[in-house]
């Protein structure tokens, strides 16, 4: 009854439904082969801290791979499971969340079909099985499947899987679709240690037509997709990083279920099943836009079709997180998911203009699809609604609220296309251009969509006025750059000397001597040269003694010498025959054509000697990340500001980089997110950085060349991303207008996917007209954003806890010092800059708004106390009492408000605190000075509970124990009734 027949080649009518496809799978198992059919584990992950959600099927039986699970728990009984498990990809190492909806593939919220054996069925069976379904059940034809198998790693010693791929020729897929690869592509790991193994995948080709495309396999073309992966743990990674045979052998297999129905129901798009088919039409209807049409990029006029998408996948996300308890909040996966929802709920808005109430609208669709599969959506859809429209319906306030602001604001503008950003600081207006983004946490991309219907367009660096005073005056750090120790700089008469004995200038060609290893690792070459002078204490020397400072000089070295704005090299030489005596080299200086190593002698050194010179690896490949990086910025500020933006200097340190740059003013948030995205781009093409020497007049020709205001060598080295040098030098070639070409005798990356991402985490204006940026790559970079992230997440939940209002001061003083705690670290922590300022003119607006609140709350309690203080009292000219205030500033106010409503009464109360503490504050009336004064009078109530007091004739305040607090009372009424 579970078996149908389809080919995907007839049309969608005589196809399963994704229904029919999940339950074929999950009965196929458990029927024929005797598997346990188990639910879906949640998507919140269970006792794992590293997942923010379920993101595999493998997660909830980790416990039995790792060996922890145990003996007498269900788990541990398991022995053939199957099941279809709900995933979540957003957040974490796993996130699909900023690519769904710009294609027709990614989601956040997919299922996992997957069957597993723990130490019972191995290879043979595995792959038997899963032909069998494909090719039997499924009825996908075989020719259009091809299967890859492990082709072995001989840097840990493994061959290739054979065992595999026999089977997979024994059970009659054809050799030549059959396909061996390596280590990234078919070994699977679960960790850095832990279990892992070999694993052989199955692809299809959705073009066919009895073609071969095993040369598309694993290369990413959208004809012929992965759609199973079949795990074989058989090994374990030590900490050491050899890998050691498990006792016990399992299989894990995940085949992600609309890739499998967009096979069987013959299409091209996950979107295109029925999977999605009914929630992109309950979308139609809702909002009586044209229909979906696949369209991407730019054939997607005014986002239309990328908006169902992206509504189509978050509102089912929505469905399966909330039903398994995960809501939108403030930290972790909660706050993930309020991200999720709200864009989802912006572009219902800003692209379907759809009702509000709408994204709930379509959760009765969404648990039509899934229903079945996952009874918990059925029975939770209620709750999920109400939780999807209480979100939405405070977003859509704040939407709306932003929209009345502009509507206002334009309305009192003087005929302009310019929204009143390039007013001063000091204009009122620009605080309702702030509150857009600052008070209601407005994006500058939402803005621009909302003047857009107005005509409007927004002047973006005005939003950056009052952060940028701000940012420079609390941006900075160690600069780098610093002048090295100059007592290894020649003089000019020991250059004369080297000149006069005929001593040549040093080879340093050898620091250009390396290259990719086989593994994609920088390989450098060791290099031997010979000592032909000592230098030290501004002398040349033969011979210079155990532990002295001294500068040598080599004829040749790998070393790179400090110059063009890099650092120089470290590492150590070595004295041939010495190989146990180490000569840490701590800096290298080029003075005349001669390098200078800067060391501390270990041994004796004397000219004549031959060394043998290693670089410190990790140092110079940091060095060139971060100068190739600066070439890749140079180039993206000018994309970004225009053609003028030249460069006026630059740093170059294995831990950061520094460019220095005109610029008309300060950069805004929204040009160093694109300038950051230009150089991600470039990182992620894996650009080739192309490098030659040219004579200077030919590389002076190349138009579009990179040069900064210094002398260069002839000939000169050119360093050119992406184009070969000999193309740029071609007359009249335009090739180095739109690419990264500049004179640079650095050391360089050869690709630059090495960089992996680049963060600017400073920018500041030097002086009117130059701007400087410091920059991070590589793991600083990701660092950096992460450390963002959970800042902004801070940030994100004081900002909704302000939101709701709190009535008590402890809670509203707690919240305004936990903004000046924040505004702190997010000033002196590495992170974007674009980021740094957007956290600052929230913090900034955040600290007035707690600020506002504590005083209208103290001056509230005042009121309702003096009230009843009054009534107690009946308008006698003195009262003394007792009454309980959060602080002195209450009790002042509230002695305030007493004195104001019944003037010539002169007023003392007291506070007890829990800590033990008595406050005191008081207030004398004008009529009775000068006799009664309101210091002395604070002094003898104090004086009673061992405690201090101050001010003036008029107010007066205090403290003291609580164990006086009676006969402060005492003599309180006693002094004041001595007065009057």
């Amino acid at each position: 009854p579970w078996r149908w027949r389809c080919s995907p080649r007839r049309g969608t009518a005589g196809c399963p439904s994704a229904g029919q496809a999940r339950d074929a799978f999950l009965r196929f198992f458990q029927e024929r082969h005797g598997h346990r059919r188990l639910p879906s584990a949640p998507v919140r992950p269970r006792g794992d801290p590293s997942l923010l959600f379920v993101n595999a099927g493998m997660n909830q039986f980790k416990p039995i791979f790792l060996g922890t699970a145990h003996p007498r728990s269900e788990l541990a009984q398991h022995r053939r499971v199957v099941n279809s498990q709900k995933c979540v990809r957003a957040g974490g190492k796993h996130n699909d969340l900023e690519d769904v909806g710009r294609d027709t593939y990614h989601h956040t919220f997919f299922e996992m079909l997957g069957n597993w054996s723990f130490g019972d069925y191995f290879k043979e069976e595995a792959c038997s099985m899963a032909w069998e379904l494909l090719t039997e059940v499924y009825e996908i034809p075989r020719d259009r499947l091809y299967v890859t198998y492990f082709g072995g790693d001989p840097s840990l010693g493994l061959g290739a899987d054979e065992e595999c791929r026999d089977v997979w020729l024994r059970l009659g897929v054809p050799a030549s679709h059959v396909l061996p690869f390596p280590l990234k592509d078919n070994f699977w790991e679960m960790g850095d240690t832990g279990p892992c193994g070999p694993c052989t995948e199955i692809h299809y080709d959705h073009v066919g037509g009895g073609r071969n495309a095993a040369a598309l396999v694993n290369q990413g073309s959208p004809d012929v997709v992965e759609i199973w992966n079949l795990v074989f743990m058989q090994y374990s990674r030590e900490v050491e990083g050899n890998l050691l045979p498990l006792p016990q052998h399992h299989v894990d297999t995940g085949m992600g279920l609309e890739r499998l129905v967009t096979v069987l129901q013959n299409k091209r798009s996950n979107y295109d099943t029925d999977l999605f088919t009914p929630v992109l039409d309950a979308i139609h209807k809702g909002c009586k836009v044209p229909r979906y049409q696949g369209l991407v990029g730019n054939a997607d006029v005014g986002h239309v079709n990328m908006a169902y998408r992206v509504v189509a996948d978050h509102v089912r996300t929505l469905c399966v997180c909330i039903a398994d308890g995960i809501y939108p909040g403030l930290s972790g996966a909660e706050l993930v998911l309020r991200r999720i929802l709200r864009r989802a709920v912006r572009f219902c808005s800003e692209v379907f203009h759809a009702p509000p109430g709408f994204l709930a609208s379509l959760v009765p669709t969404v648990v039509e699809v899934l229903g079945d599969a996952y009874p918990e959506l059925t029975k939770n859809a209620d709750q999920v609604m109400d939780i999807i429209n209480e979100n939405e319906a405070a977003f859509l306030s704040s939407l709306e609220r932003g929209r009345r602001i502009i509507e206002r604001t334009v309305q009192q503008m003087e005929p302009s296309t310019n929204f009143p950003g390039n007013l001063c600081p000091f204009c009122p207006t620009v605080e309702v251009a702030w509150s857009l983004y600052a008070n209601l946490g407005f994006p500058l991309d939402l803005i621009d969509l909302m003047l857009e219907e107005k005509g409007i367009s927004l002047d973006s660096a005005a939003f950056n006025e009052l952060a940028l005073e701000d940012a420079k005056r609390k941006a900075g750090g160690p600069q780098a750059g610093q002048l090295e120790d100059r007592n290894t700089q020649l003089d000019v008469h020991s250059l004369a000397q080297l000149q006069s004995n005929n001593v040549p200038a040093t080879d340093d060609s050898p620091k250009y001597a390396y290259a990719l290893g086989q593994h994609g690792q920088y390989e450098f070459s060791p290099c031997q040269a010979t000592i032909l002078m000592l230098y030290r204490d501004q002398s040349l020397q033969k011979e210079v003694g155990a532990g002295q400072r001294c500068g040598v000089i080599l004829d040749r070295t790998n070393f790179y010498a400090e110059q063009g704005g890099q650092a120089s090299d470290q590492g150590y030489m070595m004295c041939l025959g010495q190989q146990d005596i180490l000569f840490p080299v701590e800096s290298v200086h080029l003075c005349g054509g001669y390098v200078i190593h800067e060391v501390t002698a270990v041994e004796t050194l004397h000219a004549g000697d031959q060394v043998q010179l290693f670089v410190d690896e990790a140092q110079r490949l940091a060095c060139m990340t971060n100068h190739t990086a600066t070439h890749l910025l140079n180039f993206a500020l000018r994309r970004v500001l225009g053609g003028n933006t030249e460069q006026r200097g630059s740093h170059v340190t294995a831990e950061r980089l520094r460019f220095d740059f005109d610029a008309k003013g300060p950069v805004t948030v929204e040009q160093l997110q694109q300038v950051e995205q230009v150089v991600q781009d470039l990182i992620k093409r894996n650009e080739v950085v192309h490098m030659a020497e040219v004579p200077l007049a030919l590389a002076r020709r190349v138009q579009g060349l990179r040069t900064v205001d210094e002398e260069y060598p002839d000939p000169v080295r050119i360093v050119s991303l992406g184009v070969p040098v000999e193309s740029v030098l071609t007359r009249n070639s335009e090739a180095a207008m739109q690419t990264s070409v500049e004179l640079c005798c650095g050391t360089h990356l050869l690709q630059t996917g090495a960089m992996e991402d680049l963060a600017i985490i400073s920018e500041r204006q030097l002086v009117k007209g130059i701007s400087r940026v410091i920059a991070v790559t590589g793991g600083q970079a990701k660092q950096a954003r992460e450390v963002g992230q959970c800042l902004a997440m801070e940030v994100d939940s004081v900002s909704l806890r302000m939101k709701q209002r709190s009535t008590s001061i402890p809670e509203m003083q707690n919240l305004s010092k936990e903004v000046g705690q924040l505004t702190k670290v997010v000033a002196s922590t590495a992170m974007p800059q674009w980021q740094r300022r957007q956290l600052q003119s929230t913090l900034k607006a955040l600290q007035r708004t707690a600020n506002t609140a504590v005083k209208k709350l103290e001056v509230q309690q005042a009121e309702e106390k003096a009230q009843s203080l009054l009534a107690k009292h009946c308008n006698r000219p003195v009262i003394i009492d007792t009454v309980p205030a959060d602080s002195l500033s209450i009790l002042m106010k509230v002695v305030n408000q007493l004195c104001d409503k019944s003037p010539g009464t002169s007023v003392l109360l007291l506070s007890p605190q829990a800590s033990g503490e008595v406050l005191c504050a008081c207030q004398v009336s004008q009529n009775c000075l000068p006799v009664f004064s309101a210091a002395d009078w604070a002094v003898a109530a104090c004086g009673q509970m061992d405690g201090k007091a101050g001010g003036s004739p008029v107010v007066a305040k205090g403290s003291g124990s609580a164990r006086g607090m009676q006969g402060a009372l005492a003599a309180a009424l006693e002094f004041a009734q001595s007065k009057l």
